[in-house]
């Protein structure tokens, strides 16, 4: 094999990690997001596990976070629950801070 071939792997293998490092961060990131909003809302433990499992579900369908920020606030509103977007946007970037250091010290 040669140099650049092995760079070409090389480079490809590390795009695949951060790529499920990314992923990984994303769906830890929704658990957390889930239980803020369940606690605003009120939820039981089993309400917030659901909502956890159908958010993850629901961020694989459409790139990028604007989706789930409309749902999580869309859902809190019906909910009674009235925050804003900027609020729950702010709560996302404090959840994926989180889910990304965790994910990072698992190796």
């Amino acid at each position: 094999m040669s140099g650049f071939e092995e760079r070409k792997d090389t480079l490809e293998n590390k795009f695949a990690f951060d790529q499920e490092k990314r992923f990984r961060a994303e769906a830890r990131r929704n658990k957390l997001l889930a239980q803020w909003v369940g606690e605003r809302a009120k939820m039981t433990a089993d309400e917030i596990a659901a909502y956890a499992a159908e958010l993850i579900a629901f961020d694989l369908k459409t790139p990028g976070d604007a989706d789930v920020l409309a749902k999580v606030t869309a859902d809190l509103t019906s909910r009674g629950v009235t925050l804003s977007s900027a609020e729950v946007r702010t709560e996302m970037t404090r959840c994926y801070q989180i889910a990304a250091e965790k994910t990072a010290n698992e190796g």
